[in-house]
Parts: C-alpha cells; structure tokens; sequence
C-alpha cells in the first residue's frame, strides 16, 4: 500500500495519552494490591447506591433517561440548585471536553495552572487550540500569574480547586479576585472534584459565582468522595446559555441508567458522605505526617491524598518501584513535571499503614 490513510486533524498527534494509576503490582497473583494510585474512596460507595444498581439488571436492554431528569432533581434539592442548570456527563471528564470544545478551538488559548489536571491539556489539544499554563507558587496555583497570561485568544480558564496532584486550595476571596479580571468573554471552569473533603472556612467549591455570573461553571464528580469511578458519572452547573450549548453538543443517552441511579442513590445517603469525610480528616494528617517523619516532604492537602517529595526523580522512582514490590502501588508524576514526587490516596487503615512501613523500609 502507497498511500498514507487519513491524517488526524493538526493538534490530535501532540497529545500525549492520560495514563492513569496502576491497578496492579508485582506479585498480585500471590497478595491482592494496595491501590493508593487513583483517589478513590477507600469506604467504597453508599451500600443504597450497590442497591440501586443493581436493581438494574433486568432492565439493560432499555435506553438510559436521555435528560437524566431524575438526577439532575436530586442534584438540585440538595444543593440548592436550578435542575434546569445541570448537565450529568460521563465523569466530570467528558464535561470539560465538552466545554473545550463549545469554547475553544483553532488559534483560541486554554489557561490553567502550570501543575493543573492533565484532562485540561488534552480537551485542549483535542479541540485544536493551544494550552497555555501559569506558573504556581509553592505547587499553588497563583491568581497573579493566571491574570497576566491571559490575552485576546483566551477562550477557558480551567482551574481545580482542590486541585490534583498537588491537594493545594484556594480560598473564595482569591477565586473572586481571578473572576473579577477576567474579560467577560473568558469561561472560567472551577473543577470541584475533591470539595466534599475540604474543611476550610474560607472555601466555596464555585456554586456562588455559577449561580450569579455569565461566564462561570461549576464541575463535580460522584468518582471520589461518593465512590463511584467505575459508572463515570459527573455534573456541571452553570449559566443556561452555557447549559445550553452543551445540550446541544453532548450524546443524546451519555449517561447509563445504573449510574444515574446508584448516583441519586449515593447522594441520599449523606450519612455515608459523611462517614467517608470523617475517614479522611482521621487519616490525611495521620499519614501525612507519618511519611514527613521518614524524611520526605509532604505538602498540605485538601484533598484525599498527598503529594511526597523526594531528593530526585531517581529516588521518587526507586521508592516508586519499592512500594509496588510490597503491593503499595502510589502515583508517579513525571507527566505532570513532578518527577521527584509520588502522590498516595488515602487508604484503609491498614492500607495507609502498609505505605509508611514500605517507605519506612525503603528509607532505611
């Protein structure tokens, strides 16, 4: 064959694809492993929620409620929120590629933090425009240095708070701030996936200035703190010219039936929310400052994990490496530019303590 086949759009061959944590680790055949890659809720999700799934067994040859209308109710009630407001997505993933690509395309800017989520990048590349990333201070993203790359191209403005790998937040004052210069034609994506963990005072995960302003939306996801990744279901709120548009872009039935069930099922049961946040605030700092005692750096989070520094990219590597051999798997981050750090989800009690004894044994 001579000919070359169809060439993929200018842009689609720079993306590097998302890799995500490991499920496995040497020996897994002999021991089951010790996920701490990913940030799923070590609790698991709402025993209703296992219910409602599964009461959908017999009805899997019926098409999923295409508006996700009785979710999108829920998901109102409890917040407070216009159901006609929401959009349910296939994770909180296919709501920003769906944002990047009603916003943003050829010679349009996509801004984020330089150590923001990876998803932005690559919905940004997948549209064909050009990711831009401002340096952060002390790995936090700096409203600064946000404001003063944005130009007349500058279309999006995704940022997480928290954010992931680092775990660092923002409080509302400076997520104002950034809103307050930005030009109105900018969309600013504040991504909430990790704000049912969050304790600060000083915090709002973005429902304040969604509801009130033209140019803001909030993302959420029922992956972490409802311990749901495997259904991939996540939801923006915003304005309803922006709900609008992606209506109009998203999949007629994006969302399977089990998912929208066993989510409104998961967000009735706030007892288990609230037992999996007591779990986090009881062993975040235990093992955060565990690790730190061994010698690495641990930086604060808000989130369900922490970020470890080590001396080098060599040594992160090498006690990547060590942990996996003890069934521990965490989260190497060289794609994010964080060679020298490892990233480990809060686990069970017993899974947190076997990360510290592996690195406790590897630091030796």
């Amino acid at each position: 064959m001579t000919a070359e086949g169809p060439r993929p759009r200018p842009g689609i061959l720079d993306i590097a694809p998302y890799v995500p944590g490991r499920a496995t680790a040497p020996g897994a055949a002999q021991r089951p492993a010790i996920k701490l890659s990913s940030n799923e809720s070590p609790l698991g999700p709402s025993p209703r929620a296992i219910d409602a799934y599964r009461a959908l067994a017999d009805s899997l040859h019926r098409y999923p409620d295409g508006g996700a209308v009785g979710l999108r109710e829920a998901i109102g009630a409890h917040h407070g929120l216009d159901p006609a407001r929401i959009v349910c997505g296939a994770g909180s993933d296919e709501i920003l590629a769906l944002l990047a690509r009603a916003y943003a395309g050829p010679g349009d800017e996509v801004l984020y933090s330089q150590y923001g989520f990876l998803v932005y990048r690559l919905a940004t590349l997948g549209v064909g425009a050009t990711p831009v990333t401002a340096p952060e201070r002390d790995l936090r993203a700096d409203v600064d240095a946000l404001l003063a790359r944005v130009t007349p191209r500058t279309r999006i403005v995704f940022l997480a708070n928290p954010n992931n790998p680092t775990g660092s937040c923002l409080p509302a004052t400076e997520i104002e701030r950034l809103h307050r210069g930005l030009p109105a034609d900018v969309l600013l994506v504040l991504d909430a996936a990790y704000a049912e963990y969050v304790g600060a005072d000083d915090y709002e995960p973005g429902l304040a200035l969604a509801k009130s302003q033209a140019n803001v939306v909030m993302t959420r996801t029922f992956s972490k703190i409802h311990g749901l990744a495997a259904l991939r279901l996540g939801w923006v709120f915003g304005p309803a010219k922006v709900i609008d548009a992606l209506n109009r872009l998203r999949g007629p039935f994006n969302v399977t039936a089990p998912a929208l069930a066993a989510g409104a099922a998961a967000l009735a049961d706030q007892a288990h929310v609230a037992a999996a946040r007591r779990h986090n605030e009881r062993w975040l700092p235990w093992l955060a400052a565990a690790i730190e005692a061994l010698g690495p750096a641990v930086y604060p989070s808000a989130g369900n994990f922490v970020l470890v520094r080590f001396a080098s990219e060599a040594v992160a590597a090498d006690a990547a490496a060590f942990m996996m051999d003890r069934g521990v798997i965490p989260r190497p981050l060289r794609e994010y530019g964080l060679g020298d750090c490892l990233r480990i989800t809060v686990g069970l009690e017993a899974e947190n303590k076997a990360a510290v004894d592996a690195l406790a044994d590897f630091m030796e």
